[in-house]
C-alpha cells in the first residue's frame, strides 16, 4: 500500500508505510535517570464549544493515555504547556486534570509531578501573583503530586527587575512543603515569557536563576530548562548545587543531554515524550544497563521528527503531538482543545505522519495509514 502525501511546494510525493511498528520490550523501572512526559490532553470532540470557551476534556481518553505513558515506566508531567496551559485550557480545567490525575497515579501507582503558575489571573501586583501561584501550588499539594513552579506570564509582565522574581520564588519555596521543580520556559514557546528573571540577556538571566536556587537548595528537587541550547543547558547544570538535578527541556538535543559526559547528565521532562513514549523508554534501558551507544542508536534518530514538530512558531507543537496520538489509535480523533488542530499545515502534518512512520511509532501502522488518508481526503487530496 501506498500514501500521497502534499510537499511544501504543493506536490504530491508517494510514500510506502512502514508494515511493523516498534517493539519495545517489557521492562522494569528505570534506574538511571529520571523521566517525565509532559502529557497531552484529548478534546471532547462532540462538545458545543468555541474557540472562547473553557475547554471541554474528554476525561477517559485523557486519563487512558496517562495510564499508557505509565505503563512504559515514564513519570507524567501534568497540566504543563503540552496539555495546552494557556492555549486553551484554563486555570479551571488544569485544576480538574490535576485532581483527576492524581487520583489515577495513586490507582495505578505511576509518577506524577503538576504544573503550577498563574494562569487565573492575567496581570496584577507582586501581591496578585504570589497568591495565585499559592492557590494553584495548594491544589497540588492536597493532591500528593510534586509541584513544576512554572513560568508566569503575569510576572513577566509585572516585575521592575530581577530582585521581584527573587522575592516571588523565595516566598513560594519557603513555604513549600516539599521539593519543587523550577521551569525556565524560554519565549521560544511562550513570546509573553520574553526577559523573564528579569533581563533579556540570558547570560544575567541565568545568574539571576541560579541566586534563586542557590539560596533555597533543599527546597529545589530540580530544574527544568526550556531554551533549546545545549550548551548552555550543560553549563548551567555544572553550577547546580549538589542533588539539584537538571530535567532536560530541549527537544531538539535532548539525546546528547540525556547520556551526558564525563561531568554529569541531564533527567528529562519533554513533551516529545508524549508521542515516543515506548521508544523513549526502551532508550533509556540501555542506560540502565551502561549501554550509551545502545541508547543514541534508538534515541538519535527521532531527533528529525522532534525538530519537524517543533519547529517555529514552536508553541504550536501540540498539534503535531496530537495528530501522532490520533494516528496511533489513542484516542478516536484528530480535535483540541481551543481548535488548535488547525495550527499546522497539511504539509507539516502530513511529514509529521512519515517521519513518525518511519520510526515505527505506529502499533497499528495499517490503522495510521488510513487515518491519515481520511485527513488527506478532509483537505481534498487524491489518493
Amino acid at each position: 500500500m501506498t500514501i500521497e502525501l502534499p510537499s511544501p511546494d504543493g506536490t504530491l510525493r508517494t510514500y510506502a508505510p512502514r508494515p511493523e511498528p516498534f517493539r519495545a520490550a517489557a521492562g522494569t523501572a528505570f534506574t538511571s535517570r529520571t523521566v517525565f512526559s509532559a502529557a497531552h490532553v484529548v478534546a471532547d470532540p462532540y462538545a458545543d464549544v468555541s474557540p472562547d470557551s473553557p475547554a471541554a476534556v474528554d476525561w477517559d481518553a485523557t486519563l487512558a493515555f496517562r495510564r499508557h505513558l505509565w505503563a512504559q515506566g515514564l513519570g507524567v508531567a501534568e497540566a504543563m504547556d503540552t496539555a495546552q496551559r494557556g492555549m486553551g485550557l484554563d486555570w479551571a480545567g488544569a485544576a480538574e486534570l490535576i485532581r483527576r490525575s492524581a487520583a489515577e497515579a495513586k490507582a495505578v501507582g505511576g509518577r506524577l509531578a503538576c504544573g503550577v503558575g498563574t494562569d487565573q489571573i492575567t496581570g496584577g501586583s507582586l501581591t496578585d501573583i504570589r497568591a495565585a501561584y499559592e492557590e494553584q501550588l495548594a491544589v497540588v499539594a492536597e493532591s500528593g503530586a510534586q509541584a513544576i513552579l512554572m513560568a508566569s506570564r503575569a510576572l513577566a509582565a509585572t516585575a521592575t527587575g530581577p530582585e521581584d522574581y527573587q522575592e516571588i520564588y523565595g516566598h513560594l519555596l519557603r513555604q513549600s512543603a516539599e521539593p519543587v521543580v523550577l521551569h525556565w520556559l524560554g519565549p521560544m514557546f511562550d513570546p509573553a515569557l520574553e526577559g523573564y528573571w528579569g533581563s533579556a540577556d540570558l547570560d544575567t538571566a541565568t545568574e539571576v536563576f541560579l541566586e534563586v536556587i542557590a539560596a533555597h537548595p533543599d527546597k529545589v528537587d530540580g530544574i527544568k530548562i526550556s531554551l533549546l541550547d545545549a550548551g548552555r543547558e550543560i553549563a548551567l547544570r555544572r553550577r547546580l548545587p549538589q542533588g539539584v538535578r537538571c530535567y532536560t527541556g530541549d527537544d531538539f538535543h535532548y539525546p546528547e543531554l540525556i547520556a551526558g559526559d564525563e561531568r554529569g547528565f541531564s533527567h528529562a521532562l519533554l513533551g516529545i515524550f508524549d508521542p515516543l513514549a515506548p521508544l523513549a523508554a526502551q532508550a533509556v534501558r540501555h542506560l540502565d544497563t551502561g549501554d550509551v551507544s545502545g541508547f543514541r542508536q534508538l534515541l538519535d534518530p527521532t531527533v528529525e521528527l522532534s525538530c519537524h514538530l517543533f519547529q517555529a512558531p514552536t508553541r504550536f507543537y501540540k498539534t503535531g503531538v496530537v495528530l501522532l496520538a490520533w494516528l496511533a489509535g489513542h484516542q478516536s480523533h484528530f480535535t483540541m482543545v481551543g481548535g488548535l488542530q488547525s495550527a499546522r499545515s497539511l504539509p507539516h502534518l502530513a511529514r509529521a505522519y512519515e517521519l513518525a512512520d518511519g520510526l515505527g511509532l505506529f502499533p497499528d501502522p495499517g490503522l495510521a495509514e488510513d487515518r491519515m488518508k481520511t485527513l488527506l481526503a478532509l483537505y481534498g487530496v487524491p489518493q
